[in-house]
């Protein structure tokens, strides 16, 4: 009798995508989304299906089939000179001179995401002081979504002065290695994002200034912004350079991209020139690089796909925006890679069932000739159906490449 063939071993969902960033065909599609916020919020309320109890959120992306996307920044700021202060609800819980911050500007260290109200960071330095508010909502924290800035830096020209002075004197500390261990932590299940700042004008756009403001400042002020700008630019420059020493396949630029707010004017202007020179000092380190891209991007698919980028992450198709995946799939045959594509409203209880697998259906019929990184865009919120996530990972494990 003739021996049984030993079946080929499934390759594990880092692998996949690691395959799908190199240009090389895997043995299926990679899916690598996050499932945290949906976790979150069924955790808090004790509503998590039972079959889940006691898991961990890991545990769950085993469970269902499904890759775990985990974003990290690779490094943090030293603010030399800064005294920062916190409170919550009036009542103060942080303080610390020259703090080392993750997520400078934006200090979401310092923001709770387990309780409602408003957080107020001050910023102290010897030329002036700046303030963020943040809120979080009891809706929020049921849901397990994020805070929001509801207060930005800069306000004024005194302001737009003190943050001139504390960029010019921040320092960098790599975290490399707090990555690699989370990585080898999480397993082949997972993949771990680093996380840069975003492009210096979605950082003035939606941490400096804020939408409106930095609008009006374009207009009434543009050589101030121009000179933060500058500073940005020639900050991330200097970031990018200390990533030599980060021998990891992949990071990206938190962008959150949308065409009606960064429209193709100002893409074109302030965007595109950045992204190139940034993408190819990357990859001559190496690495593959994507941005956060999660609004209606269908203005920007021409300027995308000259832009260097590999990835578009969190590719955000119709009905959750105006661009069809059709649309981006034929925009960039040749570049960028799509990961994401399925919009969180198909996975809704009021999408009908033939709706959804029709959806599905006429993306697998596209991309059997290009590859792709499955992901639910842009948040798998607590109403969306894990069943149909399940479905959608059978349906990629039944279709061998």
């Amino acid at each position: 009798m003739n021996p049984v063939p030993n079946k080929p071993k499934p390759w594990s969902q880092r692998q996949r995508l690691l395959a799908t960033l190199n240009g090389q065909t895997p043995d299926r599609f990679a899916f690598v989304t996050r499932l945290e916020t949906w976790y979150k919020s069924h955790t808090r309320s004790n509503t998590l299906p039972p079959r889940f109890q006691d898991m961990t959120l890991q545990e769950v992306h085993q469970a269902v089939g499904v890759g775990q996307l985990k974003f990290m920044t690779p490094y943090a700021l030293k603010l030399r000179r800064v005294e920062v202060l916190a409170s919550f609800e009036g009542e103060p819980f942080f303080q610390e001179y020259e703090p080392t911050i993750e997520n400078f500007p934006g200090m979401w260290d310092l923001v709770s995401t387990e309780k409602a109200g408003e957080t107020i960071i001050e910023l102290r330095t010897p030329v002036g002081s700046l303030r963020l508010r943040h809120a979080m909502l009891p809706e929020g924290v049921y849901h397990g979504t994020d805070p929001y800035l509801k207060e930005h830096l800069i306000k004024d020209s005194n302001d737009l002065t003190v943050v001139e002075y504390i960029l010019e004197r921040v320092e960098y500390v790599p975290q490399y290695d707090k990555i690699r261990a989370e990585q080898e932590r999480l397993g082949e299940i997972a993949f771990v994002v680093p996380l840069l700042h975003r492009i210096p004008f979605q950082q003035v756009l939606l941490e400096y200034f804020g939408e409106m403001h930095l609008f009006y400042n374009l207009h009434d002020n543009p050589n101030q912004v121009q000179r933060l700008l500058r500073l940005l630019d020639t900050q991330m420059m200097e970031f990018i350079d200390q990533l030599k020493d980060f021998d990891w396949p992949y990071v990206e630029f938190p962008d959150n991209l949308h065409g009606m707010m960064t429209n193709p004017r100002l893409f074109s202007q302030y965007c595109r020139s950045d992204l190139q020179k940034y993408t190819d000092h990357l990859h001559r380190q190496g690495k593959k690089v994507g941005s956060h891209t999660d609004g209606n991007v269908k203005p920007l698919l021409k300027l995308l796909a000259e832009s260097g980028l590999d990835v578009c992450e969190s590719f955000s198709p119709y009905p959750l925006t105006e661009c069809t995946f059709e649309e981006a799939w034929r925009a960039w045959s040749k570049g960028p890679l799509i990961w994401g594509g399925i919009p969180t409203p198909i996975l809704e209880e009021t999408t009908p069932e033939s709706e959804f697998r029709k959806y599905i259906d006429q993306i697998f019929n596209l991309v059997h000739i290009k590859p792709i990184i499955f992901g639910v865009v842009d948040l798998f919120l607590r109403h969306n159906s894990i069943e149909r996530v399940e479905y959608i990972a059978r349906c990629i494990e039944t279709n061998p490449l």
